[in-house]
């Protein structure tokens, strides 16, 4: 379908209330969420997304790792958590909640294992039948989760995250290298596999519209896989360690029509062919990386999103006259907002979303060079 070109009226603002008592401002675009984020996904965009933010994010708290980990949007408002509260994730591992950095962290101290051979005797693994599936959709379908809407399940902790969590940092990192231990990894990385195909099988079939389609779009899946400078491990070790249980995953989910999105903190370039072949449709780079040399290398394999560069910080530039906040805007989307090589807009750059004059152009220019 041919993209109809730009009409001013769409800047009109609206006003939206995605939870009850909480309203925010938009343009009036010309598709709903769920038709534009789908097209997002297919590489045909009308304007520039902002990732993640655009989805609705749903983590429901029938997950235990939505709790532990302090991330519970469904039903309504998000759930708060207390300082300090302590949950259990799916394995059994603790949380805590720290409120002044707003996550948690498995709690310090004696870890789960000490071994990543001790998974065979120490680790039960979840019996999903037991969770509260009929309670969580009844709490959910046509309320939180609506048709109109492009909703992307969060999920919380990976491959080399659950080894991290299981195992603390140190050990996992030694485990997926140690050719003593890899052996094992790997044959906890099958079962782990098992698992998360059938949680997210159950999820597909649990979040369903009455006319039988799932809610479920999209997934938006964490395993972080590097520091400020670089990655935890090889591309080659990731390339035999984890990829290919991610492909069996995303394979998984794609024969299922759902949209996979990887979530993965750090420097994180070297990476990114495995990403590929790990089957994820997007990524979003923190801002050490590099996002435009990123689109200008993989933008035609991997939905990346990019975030301005060469500009002045969000505080400075707002400060700044119009008309030098609109070219900022207009330079970000002729630089990768481009009909045939689509990207999005990075959420860790939200704050430049924050300057109306530069919002507005955005939508303008991307809408203008989407539909060239």
């Amino acid at each position: 379908m041919k993209i109809p070109p730009f009409d001013p009226k769409e800047l009109e603002l609206q006003t939206l209330e995605p939870f009850p008592g909480y309203k925010i401002s938009n343009f009036s675009y010309p598709l709903n969420a769920y038709e534009h984020e789908t097209l997002v996904f297919q590489r045909k965009p009308w304007w520039q997304a902002t990732q993640a933010t655009d989805a609705t994010m749903f983590t429901p708290s029938i997950v235990p790792d939505n709790v532990a980990r302090a991330l519970v949007m469904e039903g309504g408002m998000p759930r708060q958590f207390a300082d300090h509260e302590i949950n259990p994730d799916m394995f059994g591992v603790e949380w805590e909640y720290i409120a002044q950095v707003g996550g948690s962290m498995v709690r310090p101290g004696k870890a789960f294992l000490e071994d990543i051979e001790e998974w065979y005797d120490h680790v039960q693994f979840p019996d999903i039948d037991k969770w509260d599936w009929a309670g969580s959709a009844a709490k959910n379908n046509g309320t939180y989760l609506q048709a109109d809407k492009f909703n992307q399940i969060w999920f919380q902790t990976g491959f080399f995250e659950r080894l991290i969590a299981l195992l603390e940092f140190e050990n996992a990192a030694v485990a997926i290298i140690d050719e003593d231990s890899q052996e094992h990894v790997h044959k906890f990385f099958e079962k782990l596999t098992d698992l998360y195909i059938r949680i997210f099988d159950r999820i597909i079939e649990t979040y369903k519209a009455p006319d039988g389609k799932s809610y479920v779009n999209a997934v938006f899946f964490h395993d972080d896989w590097g520091s400020q400078k670089s990655p935890f491990f090889s591309p080659s070790v990731c390339a035999e360690m984890v990829v290919p249980y991610m492909r069996r995953l995303t394979d998984f989910l794609h024969g299922k029509d759902v949209f996979c999105e990887l979530h993965s903190c750090g420097n994180n370039y070297l990476q990114i062919p495995n990403m590929i072949k790990a089957g994820w449709d997007a990524w979003a780079p923190q801002l050490m990386n590099d996002s435009y040399k990123i689109y200008d290398d993989y933008g035609d394999k991997l939905l990346i999103a990019t975030f301005p560069q060469d500009v002045p910080s969000a505080e400075d530039l707002g400060a700044m006259p119009e008309e030098e906040i609109r070219k900022a805007a207009r330079s970000y989307a002729d630089r990768v907002c481009v009909a045939g090589k689509s990207s999005f807009y990075n959420y860790y750059a939200a704050s430049y979303l924050q300057i109306p004059a530069f919002k507005e152009e955005l939508y303008k220019q991307s809408r203008i060079n989407y539909s060239k």
